[in-house]
């Protein structure tokens, strides 16, 4: 079916206090092991590109239209999604592509620097009917709004909502990028006030890190979209990795990927459940 906008599945979910399962694409295979566990979980998937992937291929549009290609073809609701950019250019080019979301990260910017820049983005992805989730951070901060003790703070995240009119917003709680144990402690108690404060949904990154049992708690107490993308990465690896220990000879890359893909769909399947996702 047609790539779908993220409001409607953002909003009920924020409603319903259920989860909207975002995951990163890197390679053909990522696709279309999410699309297969959407298919068979009947529930709706946002699929992720980030500039760091774009930066990996060389550009967005050879890995953008495989992308588009796979949920078209897909009997699930798939939404495109422009993970962590910071290019304005690239920001551009994906609405140009057909993505029905952008993020753009201004976290690292000095506050009010970030404010306007964000919403001149809002600006220009409203006018194409395209979705902005944007982040908030500690100013200055090495891993922005994901360095280590940084939480977002109530207040500002009204202020910069209001200022800048973006549709979700991804905020520190406890959670950091590409860890590879699960072992990350959430503040549930900073999720439910900035549920309660603001009116848009909220955005988890770092989720990889993050153990079954609070990512399940994190939804009800009030996050929304849950970005997930080195724990299945980790699964990819772990199933490739064992195929070619068992079959040392094998040369066809399409017989040990497969075996990642395989191993990502299970994976995927089990976490919307973990998360209740719509």
């Amino acid at each position: 079916m047609p790539l779908v906008t993220p409001h409607t599945a953002l909003r009920t979910a924020h409603g319903q206090r259920r989860g909207l399962a975002a995951f990163n694409v890197i390679q053909l295979e990522h696709a279309e092991a999410y699309a297969t566990a959407a298919e068979t979980a009947g529930r709706t998937i946002v699929l992720q590109i980030s500039q760091n992937a774009v930066r990996y291929h060389g550009a967005l549009a050879p890995l953008a239209k495989a992308v588009i290609a796979v949920a078209e073809a897909s009997t699930a609701p798939l939404v495109l999604h422009l993970d962590h950019a910071d290019d304005r250019a690239l920001v551009r080019e994906a609405l140009e592509l057909g993505f029905t979301s952008v993020m753009f990260d201004g976290s690292a910017m000095p506050y009010d620097e970030n404010v306007a820049s964000t919403a001149e983005v809002v600006a220009e992805a409203h006018a194409a009917g395209v979705a902005v989730e944007a982040e908030l951070g500690e100013v200055g901060g090495k891993d922005g709004v994901h360095a280590p003790g940084v939480r977002t703070d109530p207040k500002e995240a009204v202020a910069f909502v209001r200022d800048t009119g973006v549709d979700s917003l991804a905020v520190a709680v406890g959670s950091s990028h590409a860890m590879t144990e699960r072992t990350a402690s959430l503040d549930l108690g900073r999720i439910a006030e900035l549920r309660e404060a603001l009116d848009v949904p909220l955005v988890l990154h770092g989720s990889s890190g993050v153990p079954d049992e609070t990512l399940t708690a994190a939804v009800r107490t009030g996050m929304t979209k849950i970005n997930i993308a080195t724990h299945l990465n980790h699964a990819f690896t772990d199933a490739v990795r064992a195929y070619l220990a068992q079959r040392p000879d094998v040369v066809d890359p399409r017989k040990y990927l497969g075996a990642g893909r395989s191993a990502m769909t299970d994976e995927v399947v089990r976490l919307l459940d973990v998360i209740e996702a719509v």
